[in-house]
């Protein structure tokens, strides 16, 4: 594919105006919804090449939320795409002020493996919904989920209004020299320094959505039992290949021996006594992750589980207790079932702990003390996430989802998707019946007096 020529062709598209009008963008997220519900059985079955996704899973994770993302898009886009007025100072009368949002005008999606459909298909709905031509890259370790991305936007829309680019590395280079009006990125901390790196060359807006590890806090007031499923649940949801998974856990050692039977039994009622016997349970991607994630188990630390299966690339939930700072699992996210446990006297170690690190995109408290639960809010820095819930947070339209600092920049999900891409022009209105003479020089004594009372 000629992806200079591709990105030509979405500006000269771009420049006809057929993005422009609200019904147009509707028209195409109707469209778009209708093919998603055409192919998904075509969805389910690339999901389950790809990582091993149950048709429930697959639904729940993916396609049932980019469908809930498109339906609350389209039935508040015509509110958000009109003008905002805005009260004008008493010194620009007679006028009115107002805000007018303009998409960007041609953008690029790159996104990752883990959820290949839903997270392609989410700022995809947000650059269309604002009016862009977008140009979507898909992960090449998700092959297949790639190929369904590509058979549904050829159907749905001409290349010159939305594209999908398959590949690797060479395809992400040769994107990313283009240049383009906004690009969205969502994967690793190294790949977004890069992504970054590029956009700057032709100062490029850039929203960046990664990861990092997302701690787990559970103190001594916790509901145990619920708190461990709700954990299980987050921690091994796509096998832990979840940005916002949590990463490890903190526990109360007053609590931990308690907690940590509770988790065992519900990994077991979830997934069975082996996971590795279980069907449905979800693989690695690939071999290359598999030998990674082993890699960060330390045999002396388990306490559950702790085998995999190069086979059918299944790593057993495992539970690592007695982690030091220093292990290596503890030296980056680790993107699988592996549950490693810190435990703190007080939960001020627990802050402290997490704040002397890089930002989390997530964070979860498991606490019944309000005034845990309010230092938790308001002194821990984190991108979003859960109080007594994991996961959670970002299975809603209405609030945005996004990193700070190393976790990323920039949100998204709902309006603010629309928000993202999409630039809003601040403008005055004035009117011609009347034009005060106080701005214009030469100034006097009489025009400072009322520009200082106007301006105060």
């Amino acid at each position: 594919m000629n992806i200079e020529a591709l990105v030509a062709g979405q500006r000269d598209y771009f420049r006809t105006g057929a993005t422009l009008p609200v019904a147009a963008r509707r028209a195409a997220l109707r469209k778009l919804r209708q093919a998603i519900l055409a192919h998904e059985g075509d969805i389910h079955a690339a999901l389950k090449a790809d990582l091993n996704k149950s048709p429930t899973e697959s639904y729940m994770c993916e396609v049932g939320m980019t469908l809930s993302e498109l339906g609350y898009v389209e039935r508040h886009l015509a509110r958000w795409a009109g003008e905002k007025g805005r009260l004008t100072p008493m010194s620009q009368f007679p006028a009115r002020s107002f805000t007018v949002a303009e998409p960007y005008g041609v953008v690029l999606v790159m996104s990752p493996w883990n959820y290949p459909f839903m997270l392609t298909m989410d700022p995809l709905i947000g650059a269309i919904a604002a009016g862009n031509c977008c140009v979507v890259k898909p992960s090449a370790y998700s092959p297949a989920t790639s190929a369904v991305i590509r058979t549904i936007l050829a159907e749905c829309f001409p290349a010159g209004y939305v594209a999908a680019v398959e590949g690797g590395r060479a395809e992400n280079q040769a994107l990313l020299d283009q240049k383009f009006d906004y690009i969205f990125f969502t994967g690793g901390v190294a790949v977004g320094r890069e992504v970054m790196a590029k956009a700057a060359k032709h100062l490029t807006p850039v929203t960046l959505e990664l990861g990092g590890k997302s701690p787990c806090i559970v103190d001594a007031t916790a509901r145990l039992d619920l708190a461990a499923r709700r954990l299980v649940f987050g921690k091994l949801l796509n096998c832990g290949q979840t940005c916002v998974a949590p990463d490890y856990l903190l526990i109360d050692r007053r609590v931990k021996e308690e907690f940590l039977s509770l988790v065992k039994k519900w990994m077991a009622a979830m997934y069975g006594a082996d996971p590795l016997d279980n069907e449905g349970y979800v693989c690695m991607v690939n071999q290359k992750h598999f030998d990674r994630v082993m890699g960060l188990i330390d045999p002396a630390k388990v306490v559950y589980g702790g085998k995999g299966d190069p086979a059918t690339r299944r790593i057993q939930p495992t539970i690592l207790d007695h982690v030091t700072p220093e292990d290596a699992v503890m030296q980056e996210e680790i993107f699988g079932p592996v549950l490693p446990v810190l435990t703190f006297e007080r939960v001020d170690e627990a802050v402290d702990f997490v704040n002397g690190r890089p930002h989390p995109l997530a964070a979860y408290l498991f606490s019944e003390d309000r005034g845990v639960q309010a230092r938790f809010l308001r002194q821990m820095p984190f991108g979003g996430g859960c109080i007594n819930d994991t996961i959670i947070h970002l299975a809603t339209s209405r609030m945005p989802f996004g990193g700070v600092g190393e976790s990323g920049m920039g949100s998204y999900h709902g309006r603010n998707s629309f928000d993202t891409f999409s630039h809003r022009k601040s403008i005055v209105k004035k009117a011609t019946w009347l034009d005060l003479p106080f701005r214009y020089a030469p100034y006097t004594q009489a025009k400072d007096k009322l520009i200082r009372m106007f301006l105060k």
